[in-house]
């Protein structure tokens, strides 16, 4: 979602491509081996297969909400506990069970207070500014609002019973947003030897 979001806020327009990582395509292999999503295919032939570089990319070409105006090495520095601890007690909080280095060792539970302590701080960092960098969204909010969402949803009624009312009015306006309602908009799934989508379209 991240890599969609800078796109279409800085007018970038690509051929999208949804697939279905259950059935991974020949030509998503051959671009990126590792096989997962998003992947950047440039008209050199380049590729960018990792979101928040996609996010780089697509705000040097054009950054008219000014989501690289902060500190871009305070902000690189937050998603980077985002894109490392944080996304590892997430994937084993969401998938208990799923992970072999987790068998046993930790319960759903532990991975959620580990969650909960991370996002404790940024309610900390959200108290007398709206946005984790300062009165407008940033490329750290952008970054960091998609997987909050996939926290809070696993078990709502918890995450709204938490002390975070400035975290969860944050994410509100996140998904109450045009721009998250533009990515958000529903794809056919892409199959070999079929034309892609224009994106972004109109909001």
């Amino acid at each position: 979602m991240r890599a969609r979001l800078a796109l279409a806020v800085g007018g970038q327009t690509v051929e999208l491509r949804e697939v279905v990582l259950r059935h991974k395509p020949p030509e998503l292999l051959a671009a990126s081996p590792k096989g997962t999503v998003p992947v950047l295919v440039l008209p050199d032939g380049s590729v960018i297969d990792q979101s928040l570089d996609i996010m780089r990319w697509a705000l040097a070409h054009h950054d008219p909400a000014g989501w690289l105006q902060p500190p871009l090495d305070e902000m690189l520095a937050l998603i980077a506990a985002v894109d490392g601890p944080f996304k590892h007690h997430l994937d084993r909080y969401k998938y208990p069970g799923r992970y072999e280095d987790d068998s046993c060792s930790r319960p759903p539970d532990g991975h959620r207070g580990a969650l909960g302590h991370m996002v404790s701080g940024w309610e900390q960092r959200l108290a007398g500014q709206p946005y984790l960098f300062g009165p407008q969204p940033a490329l750290a909010d952008m970054a960091i609002a998609p997987f909050v969402r996939q926290c809070a949803h696993v078990d709502a009624a918890w995450f709204a019973a938490q002390p975070w009312p400035r975290v969860q009015k944050w994410l509100a306006d996140f998904e109450n947003s045009a721009l998250f309602v533009q990515v958000m908009q529903k794809v056919v799934p892409w199959e070999s030897g079929s034309a892609g989508v224009p994106f972004p379209t109109a909001p």
